[in-house]
C-alpha cells in the first residue's frame, strides 16, 4: 500500500474526503517527526510505540572492495508494535 492508497483507505473508513484523510495523514507524519526529533516518543496503546535507538559507532566492510571501513553512530526511528497489531 502506498500513500494515495492509505489516503483512499483512510477516507473511506473514516467517511470524509480524500483531501480532508492527506491533511489528517500528513499532520500525523509532521506531528510524529516533530516529536522524535525533540526525543520524545509516541504511544499509540493498541497500535505501537514509536521511539528513538542510539546505535554506536562500529566498524564495517565495504561488501565491494572488502576494506573495513568506520561506521559513525547515529540515531534511528524504531517502532514496537503493540498487542493489538502483532500478527
Amino acid at each position: 500500500m502506498n500513500k494515495n492508497d492509505l489516503v483512499k483507505a483512510m477516507a473511506a473508513k473514516a467517511g470524509m474526503t480524500n483531501v480532508d484523510a492527506k491533511k489528517a495523514l500528513e499532520a500525523f507524519v509532521n506531528v510524529t517527526e516533530e516529536t522524535l526529533k525533540a526525543g520524545d516518543k509516541i504511544s499509540l496503546v493498541g497500535f505501537g510505540t514509536f521511539g528513538i535507538a542510539e546505535r554506536k559507532a562500529r566498524t564495517g566492510i565495504n561488501p565491494k572492495t572488502k576494506a573495513k571501513i568506520k561506521i559513525a553512530a547515529k540515531k534511528v526511528v524504531k517502532f514496537k508494535p503493540g498487542a493489538n497489531l502483532a500478527m
